[in-house]
């Protein structure tokens, strides 16, 4: 049983890394601004984001791997920014939606020594 929670914890984690990709992708391309500001936000936030996630996060082999407080402040900007960028869409419910899925995956995770 344990097993299975740990792979679902594990799961639910990087289906909501994606999910912050996504919610930036879509907030730059849903701005009101000109098509080149669109396309580079909707393209350069992701990539911005993915590569600090990369350098920091990246599944324990990130070159600069973070870890107790620091991750834990990295991880609330990261998917607080996902959130964020969902509610600044005009997804405000969606936004608050992942918030809440991210905390209960972070709960979660430390309760089944994942983090």
């Amino acid at each position: 049983m344990l097993t299975v929670t740990k792979g679902l914890v594990a799961a639910t984690m990087f289906f909501l890394e994606l999910g912050v990709l996504i919610s930036l992708g879509y907030w730059g391309f849903t701005l009101e601004a000109n098509v080149l500001v669109r396309i580079l936000l909707g393209l350069g936030g992701p990539a911005v984001f993915a590569t600090l996630w990369g350098l920091f996060m990246a599944g324990g082999k990130a070159p600069h791997q973070l870890h107790g407080i620091a991750r834990a402040a990295f991880e609330v900007v990261w998917f607080g920014a996902g959130a964020a960028a969902l509610a600044a869409s005009g997804l405000v419910t969606a936004g608050v939606v992942f918030a809440v899925v991210y905390v209960v995956d972070g709960v979660l995770r430390l309760l089944t020594d994942q983090v």
